[in-house]
């Protein structure tokens, strides 16, 4: 029997994820053993300050990549919406689960809608990309930094350092938390999501063929070909965190995908916005960069990225 050693950051979002993605592999096979593996990322440490200041995308990844490159660890189970559009040379993401819910949840100290929310409120998020899409739906509310994992976050909501804060539901549901009754789901016109939120990426080594056969028995082809045509939309524009970037793609059919891409300046000033219809998902994210490119996202990339 082998021991498979999983590597997992120690939030209690990561370990349900790891343990969900362990139960789905232990009733597949009798010859591994799985362990888990606590990792602490930089993302972890560095609770006080923006996301975007810290260091972009990578932020929650790069020691347990280093950790796979090491062999200290097998493969590991991420949120796709950490993932860098570019991976380790040695390195792949072998297996995508079935997407979970990809919208935003608003969550409000006295159960107000966004629309409801008074003039001045403020709102709490980690995200630029919330942050910019929630100030060009209402430009008259205050958005502030929240770091900290859910219930941290849940907890300053309710102490009335926030009178709103913005999560993903995914991770909600997936800790089965009982404050999705009082959320508000926010539809993509207002908040389109991020690159491969709801999904999940197993990563390990490429050269671990045993491994990589049990992994790909839990791939969902739908998820993987809809994150695929988001993160090339992502790796054509270079995004990381620094600029607010969001896609989401769709099954149209049999065989066609429907993509709509965001970019914005973090002021929620300037949002361009597309939506293409492809069968080819690498070709389908790079032109959607593409066209935004031409109508003017490589300015506010190359203003707001230094």
């Amino acid at each position: 029997m082998r021991t498979i050693l999983v590597g997992s950051r120690k939030s209690r979002l990561a370990l349900i994820q790891s343990r969900y993605v362990i139960g789905a592999l232990s009733g597949l096979s009798p010859d591994f053993d799985f362990q888990i593996r606590h990792i602490v990322t930089k993302g972890d440490r560095i609770l006080h300050v923006t996301l975007s200041k810290v260091g972009g995308k990578g932020l929650f990844v790069k020691e347990i990549e280093q950790a796979l490159l090491d062999g200290t660890i097998d493969f590991a189970v991420h949120s796709m919406k950490d993932m860098p559009a570019e991976l380790p040379d040695g390195l792949e993401i072998a297996s995508v689960p079935v997407r979970e819910d990809a919208r935003d949840m608003f969550f409000s100290r006295n159960g107000a809608s966004l629309e409801e929310l008074p003039s001045g409120a403020v709102v709490g998020t980690s995200s630029l990309r919330r942050a910019a899409q929630l100030l060009h739906f209402r430009p008259d509310l205050r958005v502030q930094s929240v770091r900290g994992n859910v219930d941290t976050r849940m907890a300053k909501l309710k102490n009335g350092e926030f009178d709103a804060i913005v999560l993903a539901a995914a991770g909600m549901k997936r800790m089965g938390l009982p404050e999705l009754k009082t959320a508000e789901y926010l539809p993509f016109g207002v908040s389109l999501p991020a690159v491969g939120q709801g999904a999940l990426a197993i990563e390990c080594r490429s050269g671990d063929a045993e491994l990589k056969a049990l992994l790909k028995k839990i791939n969902d082809e739908e998820t993987a070909v809809t994150v695929r045509a988001e993160r090339a939309f992502l790796k054509k524009l270079n995004g990381g965190c620094q600029v607010p970037i969001a896609a989401f793609c769709e099954c149209k059919g049999d065989t066609g995908l429907a993509l709509t891409g965001l970019v914005a300046s973090p002021d929620g000033a300037t949002v361009l916005k597309t939506r293409l219809e492809g069968t080819d998902p690498d070709v389908l994210g790079t032109q959607a960069a593409g066209e935004l490119l031409a109508r003017g996202a490589g300015k506010i990339l190359s203003e707001f990225s230094n």
